[in-house]
């Protein structure tokens, strides 16, 4: 049987993801068509892809954990830091009003672009800034997911998030890592739960590990 969707909706299933409209999100989504052509074989299988720059895409059973984590309602908009070649971000679209992400390289948001125009999504703006700034002429956002690791959470991206949103991050120094969903509060964010162990590359940029993304992918 060729491999499809469905194959991604039960590793979701088994990485303990329950919320349905995820999973039927997930079944809608074609992941091949956010793939690079050269691995669109390996799509339907429950594991990163290599992208330009020395990166990879989120495996897609920790997307849908780190996505369930944020229990988005329809109207919500999303802040997401760090597009990839926009299948998280295609997800996040199905499931929220608005999403904003934010890519630090010009080269991979050129193609998330193209990508999300070609399955017609129309809810979703890809800027091209450091991630690790948010984007506050959006703000606030009802929730923020990063997706890339680092030991604390940026500041601008907490100021961003309206009280009771919810934001989901890696925390840790890049490469072992605690998924650590949080809500802010009155005073600020709140430690709600760790969601899973993960392995993510370090977030790069102003408030997170030294990295020439002011240059936005152009060098």
């Amino acid at each position: 049987m060729q491999a499809s969707s469905e194959d991604l909706v039960l590793a979701a299933r088994v990485a303990g993801v329950s919320d349905e409209r995820v999973l039927a999100a997930i079944a809608a989504t074609p992941r091949a068509a956010f793939a690079p052509a050269s691995y669109a074989g390996a799509a339907y299988s429950d594991q990163p892809l290599p992208i330009p720059r020395g990166l990879v895409t989120t495996q897609p059973s920790l997307v849908a954990v780190m996505i369930a984590g944020l229990n988005l309602a329809a109207d919500e908009r999303v802040l997401e830091i760090g597009t990839g070649y926009g299948y998280q971000t295609a997800l996040l679209a199905r499931l929220a009003a608005d999403v904003t992400s934010v890519e630090c390289y010009s080269d991979i948001a050129a193609v998330a672009r193209r990508h999300l125009s070609d399955q017609g999504i129309a809810n979703v703006r890809v800027i091209v800034a450091d991630g690790t700034g948010g984007y506050p002429e959006g703000a606030p956002f009802d929730a923020v997911i990063v997706s890339a690791a680092h030991p604390d959470v940026p500041p601008p991206l907490i100021e961003q998030l309206r009280e009771g949103g919810k934001l989901v991050q890696p925390i840790g120094p890049g490469g072992n890592e605690d998924v650590t969903l949080f809500e802010r509060t009155p005073d600020g964010l709140r430690h709600v739960d760790v969601l899973t162990k993960a392995n993510f590359v370090p977030l790069r940029g102003k408030y997170g590990f030294a990295h020439p993304c002011g240059t936005l992918g152009a060098d």
